[in-house]
């Protein structure tokens, strides 16, 4: 007899584990996905709802993805589906950046050849071999993350479509006059031999010499002489800290606004900004000097100097860049290698330019005699000379930023070269009203764009390389002029549409540029460009190869990718869109912050604090890593660990778990069909109701923080709910109701029916992060006819409850909330004490200590014993008890005790009551007990 009564206490069994077992689980739910085409299935029941569309930037093939990478497919996957469970067709297509310097530098590796030395089309084909290669394993491991999207299509920027495409965008802005050709310094590295793009480069600290050369006046306009100086003693005093470039000096340049003075020292006179000279004499290690006059910059312009190796002339300017930050005020100018130098002497047509170092950073014949030295060879080599002819003023040791490759990793050089620019100054202001009609999250990104787009010079969209879509203009092969025509650039586009880039390699230009074109010296003969496109161009432009190209509308919804995109793809898309259509790509901008270690740190491999995805998803399943990447304000900074995981971890189980145990009591043979046995919220217990106006809350805020993209409340609510809500209250409650009433009763109805949408409710609104066990519930979950039972995906997030109730009903069980809170520590304590057991073994009796109170807890007093979990309870007027209720709003005023509660315990629900026994049938059950026997028989 016994054994009968305790079964209706054992959990119901179901093959939804307390563990999750997510490692073993995931990858055979990722086939049944792949099989079951549940990404499509989405999409297509989606189809006739308003569009949604996160337009995905796209990752480097090159490598396994890394925790950045992971953390951004996650935070889209996380919006993709919210977005499709929310009332809109979302679709997702993921893309690969396939071009460009990486790639072609290791297929080079592989093949043990040096530039060059492969035909060009051998190498492309290699470079498109393995950028396959590469976008199916990083496909692989984006799947493993459990990322939904058309994987059967993604964009490629080498798929011929897409070429055709960038070639059109190019045509276009080239016949706004946006494109240009033209000589200017740009970011060069030597290692691999191109050019490099802003978004390429790299800031880290070099250590160098910084070295103060003297130039000999030589012409002063009269006013030094009238001074009583002796010009083969008077010297102008430069300072650099790239020493190789001063073969290519033609000038110094000095602020028109600024003030300047004679220093005297050691028998010489020095010219410098009156300032700075305290500094300059400190790094010669002069303490005597003199100063004589003040004059303007503006005065010293046209004087000339001998420059001090190169037997020639170097004109004093003058140029607002220049700054009183550092040096002497007196700035070295080589208009070959730096843009500021270049742009002030476009100035003085009579200064010209010379690029005395070649693509590999090799000086040539224009520096004299430090030819075939490399840059920093020549460092010390010019140095030396310097200090032996007496032209070193003073070198110093310091630690400066200076820009690196973001490839090779090596130091870059200012170069001046032919390259193919885009002339943002001209569509600027376009892009900065564009840039104020996007919503930008955080707000800061607004400012931050817009400061980097106000400062940036021309765009060099050129690259010397062979991996890459060939920029499509035509030289007309007797004036060498570019030919770039409406006809030109159709037929260009139309051929790579039909055959890829490759064709450009392959054919000649009288094989797809239309006979009728001439040049306007008319010649019909041309030669073909060399130059590809900076990669930046290329994924620059998807906003029309990729969403135009597939029928997309334009702007789409979203952009999200890292903040190092605001100099990046924010902004090469900005500005292509800008430039062709006057408005951005995009309708809002999501950003956030890089992976960094439990302490807060960089990960490096010199540090050995790297993490790596498929350790994750190996170790702990990949819901881990998104409830990581949900739980995170990811907006800044995101930590990683093994502690920081383990912590998530607990985090997991208590939300499986509450998910386990309603499991247990709707499904599984207990009896609970929801589109039979369903109780209405009108119907419900007030606790069950109570559960529900819970679940309503928790519906709105949720709904609220999806769409803010703020995902740590998501996950932070939901967590909260299934354990302060559910865990730690209602489901504690109700189990002597689920356990002890009959199946059928209207008590456990009531129960199983408030579970049962609580937990389709919470499944739904966690699939976005926790997908894979999501899927499972819906597996396991008993479903009404209105639910897809395919897909929890397939599904929509959940409405409101519909439960109504008033300002009595919220204050009655807002104070029964706080009561119990109470109550429940000084059972501990009790239990502590040894004083009890379980609670059942009690009684607790609340002491009122005003006749207000004591009517309100009167009213309620039907309820406590379910309540608290006790075998009794009652309410007195006196304040008389053990315990002080800690709630401030009860102002001291209500006190309990705790006492043995009378009776003998029951066999079957396990509280204690005089009625054990009663029954003589039934001798060891309580009353209730006895008769709902009597009732299941």
């Amino acid at each position: 007899m016994a054994q009968d009564y305790n079964t209706t206490l054992n959990l119901p069994k179901t093959d939804f584990s307390m563990r999750g077992n997510l490692p073993q689980k995931e990858p055979d739910m990722i086939s049944e996905w792949e099989s079951g085409r549940m990404y499509y299935k989405m999409i297509e029941k989606n189809k006739s709802l308003p569009k949604y569309v996160l337009h995905d930037g796209p990752p480097y093939a090159n490598g396994d993805i890394h925790m950045g990478t992971a953390l951004n497919k996650v935070l889209k996957d996380i919006i993709v589906k919210q977005k499709n469970m929310s009332g809109y067709c979302s679709p997702y297509i993921p893309g690969w950046d396939t071009h460009g310097l990486p790639i072609e530098l290791k297929v080079l590796k592989q093949m043990g050849v040096e530039n060059g030395a492969v035909p060009p089309v051998e190498l492309r084909k290699k470079c498109n071999e393995y950028a396959h290669s590469q976008v199916a394993n990083q496909m692989s491991q984006f799947k493993r993350l459990g990322v939904w999207g058309d994987f059967d299509d993604p964009y490629l920027t080498l798929k011929p479509e897409f070429e055709a495409r960038q070639v059109e965008i190019f045509g276009e802005m080239y016949g706004k006059n946006y494109i240009y050709k033209g000589l200017k310094p740009v970011y060069w590295c030597p290692d691999c031999q191109t050019a490099l793009a802003e978004a390429e480069i790299e800031y880290a600290n070099d250590p160098c010499h910084s070295i103060y050369v003297k130039f000999k006046v030589t012409d002063d306009k009269g006013k030094f002489t009238a001074m009583g100086l002796d010009l083969d003693k008077t010297y102008f005093v430069i300072w650099t800290t790239t020493t190789w470039t001063l073969p290519g000096n033609l000038a110094i340049c000095v602020g028109p606004e600024y003030d300047y003075t004679v220093v005297k020292a050691d028998g010489e006179n020095y010219i410098m900004a009156a300032e700075l000279a305290p500094l300059a004499m400190k790094a010669r290690g002069v303490e005597n000097y003199t100063t004589e006059g003040c004059f303007k910059g503006s005065e010293l312009e046209y004087m000339k100097t001998e420059h001090p190796f190169m037997g020639r002339e170097s004109l004093v300017i003058v140029g607002d860049h220049v700054t009183l930050e550092s040096g002497t005020g007196c700035v070295h100018t080589a208009p070959g290698f730096g843009v500021d130098d270049f742009e002030v002497c476009k100035k003085y047509p009579e200064i010209g330019i010379t690029v005395p170092v070649d693509s590999k950073g090799v000086l040539t014949e224009e520096a004299g005699k430090y030819k075939g030295l490399k840059t920093d060879e020549a460092n010390k080599v010019i140095a030396k000379d310097l200090e032996e002819s007496g032209a070193l003023f003073a070198l110093e040791k310091i630690v400066h930023q200076y820009p690196h490759c973001w490839r090779c990793k090596n130091p870059v050089l200012f170069r001046a070269t032919e390259q193919w620019f885009c002339s943002v100054k001209d569509f600027k202001d376009d892009a900065i009203k564009a840039i104020e009609d996007v919503q930008w999250i955080p707000e800061w990104g607004e400012d931050r764009i817009k400061g980097m787009v106000s400062d940036r010079s021309d765009w060099c969209i050129s690259r010397q390389r062979t991996w890459g879509v060939p920029i499509p203009v035509v030289y007309c092969k007797d004036c060498g002029k570019p030919v770039v025509t409406e006809e030109t650039i159709k037929a260009i586009s139309d051929m790579f549409r039909a055959e890829g880039s490759d064709s450009w390699f392959i054919k000649e230009p009288k094989d797809f540029i239309p006979a009728s074109v001439k040049c306007e010296c008319g010649c019909g003969e041309f030669v073909k460009e060399t130059n590809i496109f900076d990669v930046w161009f290329d994924s620059g432009v998807t906003h029309t190869a990729v969403m135009k190209e597939r029928g997309f509308d334009v702007p789409v919804d979203l952009y999200l990718e890292g903040a190092d995109q605001y100099r990046g793809w924010f902004q090469s898309s900005l500005l292509t869109s800008a430039a062709t259509g006057h408005k951005a790509p995009y309708k809002a901008v999501c950003t956030h912050g890089w992976v960094v270690d439990g302490e807060g740190r960089a990960m490096h491999k010199s540090l050995g604090n790297g993490v790596d995805p498929k350790d994750i998803t190996d170790q702990n399943g990949a819901d881990i890593l998104r409830l990581w990447v949900a739980s995170s304000d990811y907006h800044s900074d995101i930590r990683i660990s093994k502690e920081i995981l383990k912590q998530l971890a607990d985090t997991y189980k208590k939300i499986r778990n509450t998910a386990r145990y309603i499991l247990g009591n709707i499904c599984n043979g207990s009896g609970f069909d929801p589109d039979k046995d369903m109780v209405t919220p009108d119907k419900m217990l007030d606790i069950d109701k109570w559960a529900l106006v819970r679940l309503d809350a928790l519906i709105d805020k949720v709904k609220a923080a999806y769409d803010a993209f703020d995902f740590h409340v998501v996950v932070h609510s939901i967590h909260n709910f299934c354990v302060t809500d559910m865990s730690n209250f209602y489901l504690d409650i109700i189990k002597d109701r689920l356990y002890c009433t009959p199946e059928t009763s209207p008590e456990r109805r009531s129960a199983q029916s408030a579970m049962y949408m609580i937990l389709s409710a919470v499944s739904r609104m966690i699939a976005p992060v926790l997908s894979f066990t999501a899927e499972e519930i819906w597996k396991y979950i008993p479903h009404s006819s209105n639910d897809d039972k395919e897909s929890i995906f397939l599904n929509q997030m959940p409405e409101k409850t519909g439960v109504t109730v008033d300002d009595a009903f919220t204050a009655k069980w807002d104070m029964i909330y706080s009561v119990r809170s109470s109550v429940t520590k000084a059972l501990e304590l009790k239990r502590a004490e040894k004083f009890i057991g379980a609670s059942l073994e009690s009684k607790v009796t609340l002491h009122a200590d005003s006749d207000e109170l004591y009517a309100k807890l009167s009213a309620v007093a039907g309820d406590l014993a379910e309540v608290f979990i006790v075998s009794a309870a009652e309410v007195v007027n006196n304040g008389d008890g053990e315990f002080k209720c800690e709630d401030p709003a009860f102002d001291g005023k209500l006190s309990f005790s705790v006492e043995k509660a009378a009776g003998s315990k029951c066999e079957r629900c396990w509280s204690y009551s005089e009625t054990v026994g009663t029954i003589a049938e039934h001798p060891t059950l309580c009353k209730r007990c006895a008769e709902q026997i009597v009732f299941r028989a």
